[in-house]
C-alpha cells in the first residue's frame, strides 16, 4: 500500500504523541510505503520553522526521521491543474498521483471533501489508522 501524508499529518506525528505518531511509526517498520515529495517536506520544515520556532539543528533531526520512514522521496512532480479548494493543496495531490497512492492521509477539509482523487482516497488518520486494526 502507497500512501502520502500531508505536512500536518507529520507536524501532528513529531508534536503529539497519538494517532500520527503511530502512523510514522508504521511507515518506519514498512507496515507500508509513506510517499512523499519536496514540496510537502519543505512545507513541513517551514511550519517547524515558523510556526514552532525550532533551531536547524532540530529541523535536521526530525527532517532525518521522516525522510528514513518514507520509502521514498519524489523531487520532482508532473503538474496538475487546480483540483481542490485550496490551490496550495494541490502539490499533496500531484505528489500522490506521481507515487501512484493508494491513500492521502490529512486532517483538511479542503482535501478530505473531494474523498478521492483517481486511484487515491483521501482519509483522514483515524480512518486510515483503522485499517490497520486487528
Amino acid at each position: 500500500m502507497r500512501v502520502v501524508f500531508d505536512a500536518n499529518v507529520l507536524i501532528a506525528a513529531f508534536l503529539t504523541e497519538g494517532l500520527c505518531s503511530g502512523m510514522l511509526i508504521r511507515a518506519r517498520k514498512q507496515a507500508f510505503n509513506l510517499v512523499l515529495c519536496d514540496d510537502i517536506i519543505r512545507e513541513f520544515e517551514g511550519i517547524l520553522i515558523k510556526k514552532f520556532k525550532l533551531i536547524s539543528t532540530d529541523i535536521s533531526e526530525i527532517s532525518s526521521i521522516v525522510s528514513e520512514a518514507a520509502s521514498e522521496i519524489l523531487h520532482k512532480l508532473n503538474h496538475i491543474p487546480n483540483i481542490g479548494r485550496d490551490p496550495n493543496d494541490d502539490m499533496i495531490i500531484a505528489c500522490a498521483i506521481d507515487a501512484a497512492a493508494d491513500y492521502i492521509v490529512t486532517g483538511d477539509e479542503d482535501l478530505l471533501i473531494l474523498k478521492k482523487y483517481k486511484k487515491s482516497t483521501i482519509i483522514n488518520p483515524r480512518n486510515f489508522e483503522a485499517l490497520f486494526v486487528d
